[in-house]
This record gives C-alpha cells, sequence and structure tokens, in this order.
C-alpha cells in the first residue's frame, strides 16, 4: 500500500471568542459551588459484593477486555444499565458487549445476524463462544441474552429494542449502534467499483445506525429518567476514515462513516433538551475479524503501522474503553462529538 497523500485542513471558526467581565459574586458563587462539590467527591453507595468484575478474576482466568477501573469500593460506571450493542457476535462488539457487563451492566443484548463470532484475533478457550455465552459464563446467568437482527430492516432492530426493554425490566439505557461492513476490493477507485457495493456498505454502515437511534430514541422518550436525570445514551461506531480519506479507494466505506458522525451530531442536538446523549466512537486501525486481510498481509500490514504515530495496530479491548466512558456519567456533559481512539493518527491532519 502506498504511503497516504490525501491531507485535510481544519478550518479555524468564523466566530470569534472574546472574554466577557464576570461579576465578583457571581464569580465567588462559582468557586463555593465547585468547592462543595469536591467535598462531596461522588458519594455513591458501596459495591455490592455480590457484583462481579474482571477485576476479581484470578490472573489466570483475567480476560482479555476492560477491568473497571478502581473507584474505591464505589458502584461500577454502568452498575444497572440495560445495554443493546450491534454486531455483537465478534471484534469491537464482543468487545463492548464485555467491557458494558464487566463495568456492571444488569443486562446486555447482543444483536447479531448470528451468534457465533467470527474469529479474528481472539484467543483461548472461549474464542469460539457466543458473546452472550460469555458474559453469562463470567457474570452470571441471566447477564446476556441474543438477538438475531439485520439492522438494515426496520422491524428487526425495533425487536431488538423491545427485546431489550422487556428482558431489561422495562427500560433500555445504552445502544451501541457498532454493525458495520469494510469494502470489497479496497484498493481500486471509485470509477471501477460495482453500485451494489455503495447501496451495500450504505444500508448497514448508515442505515442501520439511523435505524438504530430511531427505536433506542423513541424508546428513551417513553420512559423516565434515571437516577442523574438521563433518559438513554447512543454510542454510534464510526471511524477515523469519517474526517479524512485514505489511500486505496474506500469511497463507500468512507462516506458511511462521515454519514454517521453528522448523523451523531444532529441527534444530540434534537434531543439535547430531553437529557439523550449521542456521540461516536471513531476507531483507528484495529485488529479485528473484519481487518484480518490486513494485518496478515505484511505489506498492508507495514503501511498502517508506519502511518500510524503510536507504530501499532489498536486492540478492541482499548476501544471498548471509549466506549464504556461514553455512555457512563463521566461523560455527563459530552454529546455529539467524535471521539478518536486511534493511536494519533488524526493528530497528524
Amino acid at each position: 500500500m502506498p504511503p497516504r497523500t490525501l491531507s485535510i485542513r481544519l478550518s479555524s471558526s468564523r466566530h470569534s471568542l472574546r472574554p466577557r467581565p464576570v461579576h465578583p459574586t457571581a464569580a465567588r458563587n462559582f468557586s463555593t459551588t465547585w468547592l462543595r462539590a469536591s467535598e462531596r467527591e461522588r458519594k455513591f453507595p458501596e459495591q455490592d459484593a455480590s457484583i462481579r468484575t474482571a477485576a476479581s478474576l484470578p490472573p489466570s482466568a483475567a480476560p482479555a477486555y476492560p477491568a473497571p477501573a478502581s473507584h474505591g469500593g464505589h458502584v461500577p460506571r454502568l452498575h444497572g444499565k440495560v445495554a443493546l450493542v450491534t454486531g455483537a457476535a465478534s471484534g469491537l462488539g464482543r468487545a463492548i458487549a464485555l467491557a458494558y457487563a464487566s463495568h456492571g451492566a444488569k443486562l446486555v443484548v447482543c444483536a447479531d445476524l448470528h451468534a457465533d463470532p467470527q474469529l479474528g484475533v481472539e484467543e483461548g478457550e472461549d474464542a469460539a463462544l457466543p458473546t452472550h455465552k460469555l458474559i453469562e459464563k463470567e457474570f452470571g446467568q441471566g447477564k446476556a441474552v441474543f438477538a438475531k437482527c439485520n439492522v438494515g430492516t426496520p422491524g428487526e432492530v425495533k425487536g431488538a429494542v423491545d427485546l431489550a426493554v422487556s428482558e431489561g425490566g422495562g427500560r433500555l439505557d445504552i445502544i451501541v449502534n457498532n454493525a458495520g461492513l469494510g469494502t470489497k476490493n479496497r484498493f481500486i477507485r471509485v470509477h471501477e467499483k460495482e453500485d451494489d457495493e455503495f447501496d451495500r456498505v450504505m444500508k448497514v454502515n448508515v442505515r442501520g445506525v439511523y435505524l438504530g437511534c430511531k427505536y433506542a430514541c423513541a424508546q428513551f422518550l417513553k420512559q423516565g429518567p434515571d437516577a442523574t436525570g438521563r433518559k438513554g445514551w447512543i454510542v454510534n461506531v464510526a471511524s477515523m476514515l469519517g474526517y479524512v480519506g485514505i489511500t486505496g479507494g474506500a469511497a463507500a466505506y468512507c462516506a458511511s462513516k462521515g454519514a454517521v458522525l453528522n448523523m451523531t451530531r444532529q441527534i444530540a442536538v434534537d434531543y439535547a433538551s430531553d437529557k439523550i446523549h449521542c456521540n461516536a466512537l471513531c476507531p483507528g486501525f484495529t485488529k479485528t475479524s473484519m481487518t484480518r486481510g490486513n494485518f496478515t498481509d505484511p505489506e498492508v500490514n507495514a503501511s498502517m503501522i508506519n502511518t500510524t504515530p503510536w507504530g501499532e495496530w489498536g486492540n478492541v479491548a482499548d476501544v471498548a474503553k471509549g466506549a464504556v466512558f461514553l455512555a457512563s456519567d463521566d461523560a455527563a456533559w459530552v454529546t455529539g462529538v467524535g471521539l478518536p481512539v486511534d493511536g494519533g493518527y488524526l493528530a497528524q491532519y
């Protein structure tokens, strides 16, 4: 793969930023409020001993997905949440589903065309175990369920949302629209591609995200807010290639991920007043079953490593940590953003 030649210019805002004077009383009130918040230190109730996390597993049994950060015995970040993850059988979707379970989710609905994973880089005796079965093995019965779902079909997406609500006690807290397709014959340009490839990629990567947002938002609006006053969290999986192009001819894929980013922004604006978060995760070159053809090809592998400042491929466990953040109270004032997890790739533009 030749070195990339495409660059992008980021223009500054046309609106200038001007400091505004702050009344001394307002400044004092803000300072007092900040100190009080600091004193409170988010006093969560102690973690229930029955909650099993990856951190509690013996080192030999520790799974290859992100363990919860230490909260000094406090409740895990997603404690009691009901989450739906599309494309959960393999790769990044599998890692996100496992990460949500490890961070205390009450139920993870693993939606995909098939329950069995497509093996990419997974290893160990559980590599071939369906995601929902692996979650139940590690965290207990009833912690996950499989939903057969073609994300391009409205009825199946709605059915997955309805299953999450019925199995999760009447609500859905989080949806991760992760299911996606790459591009066949990646190294040919648009004039050489078949038209049906564009349609196929758009149906899954864009229409699938649209339908997931549609039916999740409908449910979020029906249900009451959670304890923090929020009604729901949407995490759309885009890509760093939603921001930039890449040498090699990925027009349909790049177009689809750019569409996901702008859809994310619009939905965030539309539903902010309803306290519904909508953000996007933008992975860089990450080892999954879908990218296996790239990292097993010596020339392509070397090119991708050399164009990433961090100098290595990403792994799904690290990317999944971003999905945990975007679905947690740590992102309480974050909506409408695309979060790159890309080893510094986009920092070059």
